[in-house]
């Protein structure tokens, strides 16, 4: 199988989600999606601990155990993908069957800091939204779909998220080939990026 890996990374809410949800929406079963949030580190500590922890620095991922999955797939291998729970904080004991397709979409704020990650996408989208808008999204994300306190939402963006966006996130965007503004709310950059998906899938 001829599969063309797709990376979509961008900060938190920035709207890579909506962008994927899009995506698969629309060809279905043609695509398989990696995230790279399900590669998180399992933590033998107390909840509270948990609660403490950097989730936006390139060492909360076990992005090595990614990049081995991502090759399985290009070789046509099924995977078992790790869960991750965010009510937890914490890898739980499930994993999720992810079959090859012709294409693959991994999913991440981070994926593109690690070179070896980069060189297996053969496209690299950084999704970028006004930092205003993505701190709302994130905050009523973690609040109604994560059970997150208000609190808790403002903490975490202030001492780590902020932060680490700046280090880390930011500076991947020039490795993107496309930069989409607005995610998948950007319907004419969807477009294009669904009739590249729609070509690819056509070939033979």
């Amino acid at each position: 199988m001829n599969t063309i890996f797709i990376g979509i990374a961008g900060g938190t809410g920035s709207g890579k989600t909506t962008l994927t949800e899009h995506l698969v929406s629309r060809f279905g079963d043609d695509i398989a999606v990696v995230h790279h949030d399900n590669y998180y580190k399992r933590q033998d500590c107390s909840f509270e601990e948990r609660c403490k922890q950097n989730y936006d620095h390139p060492d909360a991922f076990d992005t090595d155990l990614m990049i081995r999955d991502l090759k399985k797939l290009k070789a046509g291998e099924t995977i078992y993908c790790p869960v991750y729970d965010y009510a937890i904080h914490n890898r739980t004991d499930e994993t999720v069957e992810i079959k090859p397709a012709k294409v693959v979409i991994v999913e991440g704020i981070l994926i593109f800091q690690s070179k070896e990650l980069r060189d297996l996408l053969d496209i690299k989208i950084f999704v970028e939204t006004d930092t205003d808008v993505r701190i709302l999204r994130r905050a009523l994300r973690d609040v109604e779909e994560r059970g997150r306190s208000m609190q808790s939402v403002v903490t975490q963006y202030l001492t780590t998220v902020k932060p680490m966006h700046e280090q880390f996130v930011e500076p991947t965007r020039k490795y993107a080939d496309i930069v989409v503004l607005e995610g998948g709310h950007n319907l004419v950059a969807l477009d294009l990026i669904m009739q590249r998906i729609a070509n690819h899938i056509a070939e033979k």
